[in-house]
């Protein structure tokens, strides 16, 4: 997996791997960056300047075949809880749900998501990828008080006016180091990195080479369950289709 060197827009100051391409508050930056992927190549960062979430997506060029290529999801993530964690007031852990939910003392804030060409199997490698992100920073709630209360917000969770731009900009240096990682010694890093901040399931938890989840049987049960990676990231389980935003 590899970022291409272009030039650097200083809007964020974002690493010289990346460009940055700027949209309006309803911009999708998911389904932007998608849009131009093949056109601008990858370290494009697109950055929908919203005022309740740091929402944003990035471009990569993998090398691998699409089932090996799904793996950056890990690395990504990884990022993002790097990113969060170097805000987040003390003793406030960021936990992961698999394979894309982002969570902070336990209440989910947001998540990942990828994206790729389609008609693409998974033993060709595809032209692009895009991982994108979608963190909510700040809510106004119509409902009660603690009616959802594992579903929030930056601000609920004790985030002091969380700054999106600073966010977005230890992501991409987050990043750039998950894949200098995995490019010097292997995936095995990243996996343990990403195993280490999943919320505890009471089983033994691994993950396979194609980045299935692998869950150990209940007490005299052999072998492992296995949740497939491919189908997870069709259908994000952070995201509300109504709204584009995370649940709330």
């Amino acid at each position: 997996m590899s970022l291409r060197a272009s030039v650097m827009d200083r809007a964020l100051d974002l690493p010289p791997l990346y460009s940055l391409v700027v949209l309006r508050e309803h911009g999708d930056a998911f389904a932007h960056a998608c849009t131009i992927a093949g056109e601008r190549g990858a370290g494009t960062l697109v950055w929908a300047r919203r005022y309740d979430a740091a929402e944003f997506a990035v471009v990569l060029e993998p090398e691998e075949p699409l089932a090996e290529a799904r793996l950056a999801l890990y690395a990504g993530m990884n990022a993002l809880a790097d990113a969060l964690a170097m805000h987040a007031p003390p003793s406030r852990p960021i936990t992961f749900e698999w394979p894309d939910t982002i969570c902070v003392d336990g209440v989910r804030v947001g998540g990942g998501r990828l994206g790729w060409p389609e008609e693409t199997w998974d033993d060709r490698t595809p032209a692009w990828l895009v991982f994108s992100a979608t963190i909510r920073t700040t809510v106004t709630r119509d409902d009660e008080p603690g009616l959802r209360p594992l579903c929030g917000a930056l601000d609920e969770v004790g985030f002091e006016a969380p700054d999106t731009g600073e966010i977005i900009t230890s992501f991409s240096r987050h990043l750039m180091s998950a894949f200098h990682q995995w490019s010097e010694t292997g995936f095995a890093p990243v996996a343990r990195q990403w195993l280490e901040r999943l919320s505890p399931t009471g089983q033994d938890v691994r993950l396979a080479d194609n980045g299935d989840l692998l869950l150990s049987g209940k007490p005299g049960q052999d072998g492992f369950g296995r949740r497939g990676l491919a189908k997870a990231v069709a259908s994000p389980s952070w995201l509300d289709p109504a709204t584009g935003m995370p649940w709330l």
